[in-house]
């Protein structure tokens, strides 16, 4: 059986949190459909609030060191990636935008990437689709259809809305499993694999 790496970031604010609730339910969504699939699945989970004071030294002095670097030296390694953030004011949060700031350009390209967010009321379900997905379309990852908002009322037990959250989920999962299936990604991209060779540039043979 080959291992497939499934990178977790949750932008949750609070502990414990509806946003980490959500990546958790969507993170076993996506591990049930590759193991189907006849995959290992190693995680790798990130709560941007552990990094939050490391996320705004880099977005100062442009490069991330320590648990941070090794944070993200998983994400952009990893074969997928799960981003869940809340939504405030209509939009992403302000510590996943930083978190997504301080990426290379070309670290996401090609990844395949599910997104999910939470918010106090459905009125904001569509913040993913005209806020959120456009970013990732910007570093060209590759995003799957099926994205999920999660209110509070989600939670609250109602069957009818429970159980239609929860076919969102399994349908989100599948299509990020069969991303992983459909991609040949291997790695981040090389930002320097264009550059030129000292030797070509002096023009040696």
């Amino acid at each position: 059986m080959s291992t497939r790496t499934l990178a977790v970031v949750s932008a949750g604010l609070s502990q414990p949190s509806s946003t980490r609730l959500l990546a958790d339910r969507l993170t076993a969504a996506t591990r049930d459909a590759l193991e189907l699939a006849g995959h290992d699945v190693h995680l790798e989970v990130v709560e941007l609030r552990e990094h939050a004071h490391a996320i705004v030294d880099a977005m100062l002095t442009g490069f991330a060191s320590g648990e941070l670097a090794t944070a993200l030296e998983k994400i952009t390694r990893a074969d997928a990636l799960l981003l869940v953030t809340p939504v405030f004011t209509t939009t992403y949060s302000g510590l996943f935008k930083s978190f997504l700031d301080i990426l290379d350009t070309a670290a996401l390209t090609g990844m395949p990437v599910l997104l999910g967010a939470t918010g106090g009321t459905p009125r904001h379900s569509l913040a993913l689709e005209y806020s959120v997905r456009p970013l990732l379309t910007y570093l060209h990852a590759d995003v799957v259809t099926t994205s999920v908002f999660a209110a509070t009322d989600d939670w609250a037990g109602d069957p009818e809305t429970t159980s239609a959250l929860t076919r969102r989920i399994h349908r989100a999962g599948s299509e990020l499993a069969d991303a992983v299936e459909r991609s040949r990604r291997t790695g981040p991209a090389d930002p320097f694999a264009a550059a030129p060779s000292f030797t070509d540039l002096l023009g040696e043979s």
